[in-house]
Parts: structure tokens; sequence; C-alpha cells
């Protein structure tokens, strides 16, 4: 009997732990992760120290116009990174919209500057929300209760509606599942008409909650996300649209 009060009590003590560290991490995630937060800079300052990542997005930027803004103004901004933009652009060869242009008799792109800044000005829009936002200011949501943890819908910048929400994911150990006692992540879901509430594509964050001087930037993890959140596909009938 002792031995299983004393099992018990150990089982109790870890639950404990494991509920503290869970609350207490609401500063910064990485796929559950703490990590040092806070960058002494603008948000294109810091995408510009991670030139493995965003080079090409912070060119984007620029291209779009959008320097002054991505400097000096409050938002959140849900980052895509550069793998979003090469499987955008593709190959004749291996798809993406250069392909598309290709069968189109169309010119390819060759360089970013072949997009029309309003285009890629229009896409990023998309990405960013007023008000500095971080993992701890969002609802919780699960994608298999809706009807009970749905998130918040929020309109970007762009006009678009997106739903963002955190993932409680179920912490499992000792034969046991403590339900939403797991990490917490992130996720952006771009809806495609916003009069059905079932037609969205959600994309989870690899990295949130950076702090910039002028915002916060949540990282769109690139392995399950595209650029323009559609599957690419408004901003490939925008750039076709004006190359005819």
């Amino acid at each position: 009997m002792k031995k299983i009060i004393k099992t018990n009590y150990i089982i109790l003590i870890l639950f404990g732990l494991l509920i503290f560290s869970a609350c207490s991490k609401d500063d910064y995630y990485e796929d559950g992760g703490l990590a040092e937060a806070k960058f002494d800079g603008s948000i294109l300052d810091y995408l510009d120290s991670k030139p493995v990542l965003f080079d090409t997005i912070a060119e984007i930027i620029r291209l779009a116009g959008l320097e002054e803004t991505f400097t000096t103004d409050e938002f959140t901004f849900f980052a895509p990174s550069d793998p979003d933009i090469k499987q955008l652009i593709g190959s004749v060869d291996k798809g993406g919209l250069n392909r598309e242009l290709y069968y189109l008799g169309l010119d390819t792109i060759t360089k970013l500057s072949d997009i029309e800044p309003q285009i890629w000005a229009s896409h990023l829009l998309k990405y960013m929300f007023l008000g500095k936002n971080k993992l701890a200011d969002y609802s919780q949501v699960d994608f298999n209760l809706m009807n009970i943890h749905a998130g918040q819908n929020y309109i970007s910048l762009s006009g678009e509606v997106s739903n963002i929400g955190v993932v409680f994911h179920d912490a499992i150990g000792g034969g046991s599942v403590l339900k939403y006692m797991g990490y917490r992540q992130l996720y952006l879901s771009y809806y495609f008409d916003t009069s059905n509430p079932d037609s969205f594509l959600s994309y989870p964050i690899s990295t949130s909650d950076i702090q910039p001087n002028n915002g916060i930037i949540h990282v769109l993890n690139y392995n399950f996300t595209n650029f323009g959140l559609d599957l690419g596909a408004t901003i490939t009938a925008d750039v076709i649209q004006s190359k005819r």
C-alpha cells in the first residue's frame, strides 16, 4: 500500500511540473520550445539578419514598396520563408508558375522583379495583421472540435479573413494521455470563402513570438505552406493576367 501511495505521489508531482511548465511558456515557442525572443531592430531588420530563410522575402518586401511599413509600422507578421517562393515560381520541368507561363506562351519568371510590385504587395498583406499579438493572445483551436474551440477570425491588411488559433497538443507518458496538456502550437488558417466555414487551409507555425521593435513575427513552417496561402492559385492568376 505504501509503495502504491508513494508512486501516486510521484505521478502527482510530475503532473504538477508539467502544468507549471506549460503555463510558463507564453513568451516564445518553437514547436513547444522556449528560446530568446527579443530582437533589437525592426521586422525587416530581423528578416535581413536571417538570410538563409528570408533573403528572398526581404527582397520581395522592398520590390513591393513595403520597406517603410516593415521598418516603422506596428503589426503582427506571419512570415513565409524563401522555400515558399521557390515552390511558387518553380520551373518549366517541375511545375509552378513558370510551367503555367510557358504553356501559355508567356514570358517566364527569371528574377523576382519580373512580377509586378502591386502583385507582391497584395499577397504579402495577407500575412500581416494589425497589433502585436503573441501566441498567448490567441484563443485555443481544436480542428476536430471547432464548435467548442474555434480559434478566432482576424482580418489581414489585405482585407481577407483568416482564422488564428493555438492547438493544445496532448501529453502522452506512462501509458496515459493528458488532454490538451502538451506543447502549444500556433496555426494560421486561410479562408477561401468566408461564407463557407469549412473552406480553409491550415498552416502550422514553426517559430512564434519573435519580438522586434515594431511588431511580432510568427514563422510559418515551410514544409506545410505555400506563398499566397491558397496553393498559389490567386497569385498565379494575377501574374498570368499581368503578362497578357
